[in-house]
């Protein structure tokens, strides 16, 4: 299972140039490959989430490089959570793409998705904290190209704020790279996590500032307050399926936060309570600021964007408790939002598509086509997007309560949000989806049909199985919580991904170094006995120019050649 690990990178690596260097002019063979490569990556999550689920974590070493020299890419039971969160999402978003014909638009929407893909699964499984920051420019670099893609005026202005905000993040992420290794000599996280924990309490000063300035990298890519000011116009003017894909995108500096500060800077090792300090006060200004955008939107797509960082916030108060209660109840609400943020941003899409002139402002419109099938759908993710029984956000923030029991102000702060969150959803459905039916219009002004809709029956199913992961999620509340346990578990046990990654690592470098060592050994008692027998036989044959050469030169040349001092060589 080992060499399995870097294919969910391979795979997306390696399908994305062929697609943009042979299929290029064809569309359909374009969506067949497209459609095959997330499907391969599904089943492949699935088949390392069982490997991952059985046993510690596992290692693959890129070129077979020792660790801490050598690059690592480490399977556990988080990462492998999340490469399956995102082969779903994947494939359900190419299957809308298709069915919306979102993907004629503009030019390598499958390639641009590949290479998403690939930056995406490389975050989660990379072991190198030099390697979290390329793969996080490489998915940022693709995301780039989809945020834009269909073209636009308001898209290219939200797109160019979009990537002046994350250069800014991936410059400073640069500097916080730069003082950790100035400080530990090492970006391995394995290592890294030694070398911190090995640190006197007089020399953590500068580790102190690196970790600060992670925890600002990760706030950006996470969308925290107040980082959070690039999602609202950007996810709100990216295409349907682009901005369903950014669900997960956040997930990214989420899943960053836990994995650092729960393996490298835990909150009972030399930089203290700095994570927690840093991120609960800002959790709760985001759940508030999230919660509240959604009252005040005065569209769809910015409600829904507005619930996103609000879902962010929510996780994040149950993240910065860092036990393992409340981290489990942060992963099941986590694996919820994703799969509503991006069930929502569909729903929104296929509304927009269907208003015509309309959009998705909130004013008068009349009736769509399939009014009544996309009210339902949007109902129910309200429902669960504001944490509504029955669904699985009621059951996630449920977990996030139990988890913190006693903290009044989390309790206080979590209840009212969700209240808010309920009223600004039921403004948005009844203006949207009510009043359409008190509207009346000539039949010559009525909404057209999607004209680039390839099959809309597709695109609706793509959105109903994002729907019913989340009703999925309900019905499994039970086993879900119990592997999540078992996944907080492992987080908060780093010595597990410590050994996987460094044991061993020393004793087989050693013994590569005696093997190589030995092998040149007989290479040079080899290259030794050829020169001897080149001075025992008649070489005049092979070498015409040996009678002219003086015979002072031919024994240094010879002593030079086979690594001998001159004496030897004279021998």
């Amino acid at each position: 299972m080992e060499h399995w690990i870097i294919a969910p990178v391979l795979i997306p690596a390696m399908l994305a140039p062929l697609i943009v260097l042979w299929m290029r002019y064809d569309l359909v063979t374009q969506r067949v490959a497209s459609i095959l490569g997330m499907s391969a990556l599904l089943v492949l999550a699935i088949v390392l989430m069982t490997s991952a689920s059985m046993g510690p974590p596992e290692v693959y070493r890129l070129g077979n490089w020792e660790p801490p020299y050598g690059i690592v890419l480490v399977l556990d039971r988080l990462s492998a959570l999340m490469l399956l969160l995102t082969s779903i999402l994947g494939l359900v978003i190419v299957l809308y793409a298709i069915g919306s014909g979102w993907d004629k638009r503009g030019w390598h929407f499958h390639s641009l998705m590949q290479f998403q893909m690939m930056g995406i699964n490389g975050a989660f499984l990379t072991g190198d904290a030099f390697n979290l920051f390329v793969f996080f420019e490489v998915l940022l670099i693709a995301s780039y190209g989809l945020m834009i893609h269909g073209g636009g005026r308001a898209r290219l202005k939200s797109g160019v704020q979009y990537v002046v905000y994350n250069l800014a993040g991936s410059t400073l992420f640069l500097f916080a790279l730069g003082t950790i290794y100035a400080t530990a000599g090492t970006l391995n996280m394995a290592d890294l996590a030694v070398k911190v924990a090995e640190m006197p309490s007089e020399q953590t000063a500068l580790i102190k500032v690196g970790a600060a300035l992670l925890m600002l990298v990760f706030a950006v890519k996470a969308a925290l307050v107040p980082l959070q000011f690039w999602l609202p116009a950007t996810y709100t003017n990216a295409p349907g399926p682009v901005a369903a894909l950014f669900a997960i995108m956040t997930k990214v500096g989420t899943y960053a936060i836990v994995r650092v500060y729960t393996l490298i800077f835990p909150i009972t090792g030399t930089i203290g309570t700095l994570a927690h300090d840093i991120l609960l006060p800002s959790a709760f200004l985001t759940i508030a600021i999230g919660m509240i955008g959604i009252l005040g939107a005065r569209d769809m797509g910015r409600t829904v964007a507005y619930a996103v960082i609000g879902s962010v916030g929510t996780m994040m108060l149950a993240f910065a408790q860092f036990t393992q209660g409340a981290t489990t109840a942060g992963l099941y609400y986590m694996i919820h939002s994703t799969l509503i943020a991006g069930a929502m941003f569909l729903i929104a899409d296929l509304v927009r598509e269907r208003r015509g002139r309309w959009g998705l402002g909130f004013t008068d419109a009349p009736l769509m086509k399939n009014h009544g099938l996309m009210a339902g759908m949007f109902f129910m993710g309200a429902i669960a997007m504001a944490g509504m029984p029955p669904l699985s956000g009621f059951l996630g923030k449920l977990m996030i309560l139990d988890a913190t029991r006693g903290q009044w102000a989390l309790w206080a702060t979590v209840l009212v949000t969700s209240l808010i969150a309920i009223v600004g959803y039921a403004r948005a459905g009844s203006q949207v989806f009510w009043r359409s039916y008190a509207v009346e219009v000539e039949e010559d002004d009525l909404p057209p049909a999607p004209k680039d809709a390839s099959s809309p029956g597709l695109a609706f199913t793509a959105t109903g199985i994002l729907l019913a992961g989340s009703v999925a999620l309900t019905a499994l509340a039970g086993p879900a919580s119990t592997w999540l346990q078992g996944t907080s578990a492992q987080l908060f046990t780093p010595s597990q991904y410590i050994d996987a990654v460094l044991a061993g690592a020393e004793e087989r470098a050693q013994e590569a170094a005696r093997i190589g060592a030995h092998e040149h050994g007989h290479m040079e008692v080899s290259e030794e006995m050829q020169a001897e027998d080149g001075h025992g036989g008649d070489t005049s044959a092979a070498d015409p120019h040996a009678d002219a050469q003086p015979a002072d030169q031919a024994d240094t040349h010879t002593g030079t050649e086979t690594g001998q001092d001159a004496p030897a060589a004279a021998h």
